[in-house]
């Protein structure tokens, strides 16, 4: 079946967006999975069949450790994350501790097993870079995130950095641009906020005025790309390095609502625009090069096909209940 058979696979964050549909890409793929998990999400894309299961938290070192030894894995996805903004900056303890602490409770783990690790893949953000006048982000670029979710972010990128060069941890860093799709169920986001408005015959509410410019990339996408770095970690130009990803397409808010509100045919639920701004980065999108010139990465869906399927995910999941 290829790379990923009977490779065991340990994936932080299994029950969010991007750990669901990875994990469900490498059981098709014949890989032996494990997923942490704190919480079990009813809601999840994540399908529990076939996958064991360790319930805790990153911030547990004993138990990461535990779990990485006893199931003797070679492959890390680490995505567990607090990632919303909004919380983080209510409570930034949370996100610190989850981020930051659970980043290198895990790193100090496979720093003790590391005959039997071979690849790390961290999962960064886009928000790491924090704001910089020119545009599109390049991997060379200053990480410089300010607020708590963004300084978290950061954080976590130079620890993947420190446990390369120091350890020669077998990392590899990937940042996304906003990552969507089926199976997101943070509602403060703009995309599955404004999917359920509308099947809920709701106006769309956008926080900001609107015009702020992101990447926006579709979760199988970036699944593809973070496999990507997988297999090809033996590789110089990969290992230790960290690669952006996305469609290299930005788009304002209110063009991607717009583009919701048309796929749905709901042209008469017109968005209501709070204007609250409130310190948030004007333009925020990356550059792609790296990837697609040492990967050969090169994203399969386009926005408005990306927005279809993931409308059709919630409109079966939440028109049954």
């Amino acid at each position: 079946m290829g790379f990923w058979k009977d490779k065991k696979v340990f994936i932080t964050g299994i029950t969010g967006l991007l750990g669901s549909h990875l994990s469900n890409r490498l059981k098709k793929e014949g890989a032996f999975i494990v997923g942490l998990i704190r919480d079990r999400v009813c809601s999840s894309n994540l399908s529990y069949s076939g996958i064991n299961i360790v319930h805790g938290e990153l911030t547990d070192y004993y138990l990461i450790n535990r779990a990485i030894n006893e199931y003797e894995i070679n492959t890390i996805f680490h995505l567990g994350a607090q990632t919303i903004v909004e919380t983080a900056n209510r409570d930034p303890l949370s996100t610190f501790e989850s981020n930051i602490r659970g980043t290198y409770n895990l790193f100090e783990a496979i720093r003790g097993l590391s005959s039997i690790v071979k690849r790390i893949i961290v999962s960064s953000s886009d928000k790491a870079y924090g704001e910089h006048k020119e545009l599109p982000y390049k991997e060379d670029y200053p990480l410089q995130g300010r607020n708590p979710y963004d300084c978290s972010k950061s954080c976590v990128d130079l620890l993947s950095q420190c446990y390369i060069h120091t350890y020669n941890l077998p990392i590899s860093i990937a940042r996304c641009g906003n990552i969507y799709g089926g199976g997101d169920l943070n509602f403060n986001r703009i995309i599955p906020g404004t999917i359920l408005s509308l099947l809920k015959n709701e106006r769309p509410i956008i926080r900001s005025d609107g015009s702020p410019k992101r990447d926006y990339i579709y979760v199988e996408d970036v699944v593809d790309g973070f496999l990507k770095l997988g297999d090809n970690m033996e590789n110089p130009d990969v290992r230790g390095e960290a690669f952006n990803f996305s469609q290299e397409q930005p788009f304002t808010v209110i063009e991607v609502v717009d583009k919701i509100i048309k796929i749905m045919k709901k042209e008469n639920l017109s968005p209501i625009i709070f204007g609250e701004t409130r310190g948030e980065i004007k333009d925020q999108y990356l550059s792609c090069k790296k990837a697609k010139e040492i990967l050969g990465f090169s994203p399969k869906y386009s926005l408005d096909e990306g927005l279809s399927l993931t409308i059709k995910w919630y409109e079966e999941t939440f028109k049954k209940s």
